[in-house]
């Protein structure tokens, strides 16, 4: 009977074992992958902020003048009025050059009375062929100055060549001007403001025609207004050795003709070697110029990797070694993710 008991104990603890054994073997429950940002690693030239200050002007300021002398009959607009392309801005007295056109026509018309005389004459055999000739000449000159005083009498007005503003009126009725003279300054609106500043010669060698450029106007308030390279100057001034960058900027509320501006312009040294900068979140743990960042490989494992660290940006920290251009770079999830773990990589918008 001792021996059927220990025998029962025996199998029952077998029984329990095989359970046991049983149950840790189960397979774990799979863990989901997770997902994370990541950015493209690039190298870009480092690029230097340089600041100029200047004067905003319409880029077409256009002086309107008479294409002959005379004295000013009457100017129809004053400083700062709007004027429309086509609009009457200004006339002279008329009446010499009126009286100088009937002069010219007059003698035309000797002219060819003479010119048809002499030509029935020549036919006729009476005069001779010079006297013919120079009748002729008589005759075109008589022409051109009928052409030449018409001109003028057409001209005796300034009309706008375009919409804009006037800007400066240099003269007044009743006052006599040389032909070619300044009368008035109009502002075209279709070309729009720019702003004007100096620079020297190596930031002008590192300018691109159609560059952005930041431009900050005190009178506006603290925020810049966004342009782009429109011209550079082609000589530098005799006298300060600079070259003039024109920006191209927006019909902004509040932007006058003469206000003064700061233009934010980035130039990238000749011969600089390229550079990477990386979103400041894709750094872990920055300290004494050392930090960590996961960088995702082409089987989507996040590795942990040191980097050396330069100076801190705008645009983010610069990386001075320990990824390369074409890397992917982790960005968010951090929580999520551990050294060599899969994770579901998902390239960040622009």
């Amino acid at each position: 009977m001792f021996r059927r008991a220990a025998l029962s104990a025996l199998l029952f603890s077998s029984l329990v074992l095989v359970g046991c054994g049983g149950a840790s073997d189960a397979p774990p429950a799979a863990q989901a992958v997770p997902t994370v940002r990541v950015a493209l690693v690039a190298a870009t030239a480092s690029a230097q902020e340089i600041q100029a200050i200047g004067t905003a002007m319409w880029r077409q300021e256009t002086p309107l003048g008479f294409t002959s002398d005379g004295q000013i009959a009457r100017i129809l607009v004053n400083e700062g009025d709007i004027v429309r392309r086509g609009q009457l801005l200004a006339t002279l007295d008329t009446t010499p050059i009126v009286a100088e056109l009937s002069v010219a026509q007059a003698e035309a018309r000797r002219s060819q009375s003479e010119l048809k005389r002499l030509d029935h004459l020549y036919r006729n055999g009476w005069v001779t062929k010079q006297r013919l000739e120079a009748a002729q000449a008589s005759a075109q000159v008589s022409a051109a100055q009928v052409q030449a005083r018409g001109f003028a009498v057409q001209t005796a007005q300034v009309i706008a060549p375009s919409s804009g503003v006037v800007l400066a009126r240099l003269a007044e009725p009743t006052q006599v001007i040389a032909k070619g003279s300044p009368v008035l300054v109009i502002g075209e609106t279709d070309g729009g403001y720019v702003i004007r500043v100096p620079v020297n010669d190596r930031v002008a060698a590192s300018l691109t025609m159609g560059e952005p450029a930041l431009v900050r106007f005190e009178a506006l308030g603290a925020t810049p207004l966004q342009g782009r390279i429109v011209e550079i100057g082609g000589r530098a001034r005799q006298t300060t050795g600079t070259f003039d960058v024109e920006i191209s900027l927006p019909n902004a509320p509040g932007l006058r003709s003469g206000m003064i501006g700061t233009a934010i312009l980035a130039i990238a040294p000749r011969g600089a070697a390229p550079s990477i900068t990386l979103p400041a979140i894709a750094i872990l743990s920055p300290r004494a110029g050392e930090g960590l960042v996961y960088v995702v490989d082409a089987s989507g494992t996040a590795r942990l990797r040191q980097v050396t660290l330069g100076n801190t940006k705008d645009a983010g920290v610069e990386v001075l070694s320990g990824v390369k251009a074409g890397e992917r770079i982790v960005l968010s999830g951090f929580d999520k993710i551990r050294n060599g773990a899969r994770v579901n990589a998902v390239m960040r918008t622009p």
